[in-house]
């Protein structure tokens, strides 16, 4: 069976397994999660993240964050999807939670939280919300 959608998969394998109060998800590789994951890392919703190399291809092991028993996600979203893409231009990027959460934007300059697409005054696909 093939993945249409890797993006969808991987934020549902990570919300499924806050869900279930687990330690760690591992979701599939490519250079776009890589770079969410990243992100996601430096924004404070994920502990740490490792590459690894289970043949036959290449996953992420994604170390989830927890504040006693609440967790640092409470919901991750996919919003622009293979069907209908969404996007945003620099005037119209969206606040999630009024600044308590991120959205995270795949603009002409990498993929990017909405804090620095609007500092960098630039707008793009809105991949997702993460709160």
């Amino acid at each position: 069976m093939s993945r249409t959608d890797l993006l969808a998969d991987a934020f549902t394998m990570i919300r499924n397994a806050v869900r279930a109060k687990k330690e760690e998800a591992i979701i599939p590789h490519s250079k776009i999660l890589l770079r969410i994951i990243e992100i996601l890392k430096s924004e404070g919703y994920i502990e740490n993240f490792k590459e690894m190399d289970v043949p036959p291809r290449k996953m992420i092991k994604v170390y989830l964050k927890y504040d006693g028993k609440k967790s640092a996600i409470n919901d991750i979203q996919r919003i622009s999807k293979p069907g209908r893409r969404i996007y945003a231009k620099r005037k119209n990027i969206p606040r999630i939670f009024q600044g308590y959460g991120i959205a995270i934007i795949s603009t002409s300059k990498g993929i990017l939280t909405d804090k620095e697409a609007r500092k960098e005054g630039i707008g793009g696909e809105v991949i997702g919300y993460v709160w």
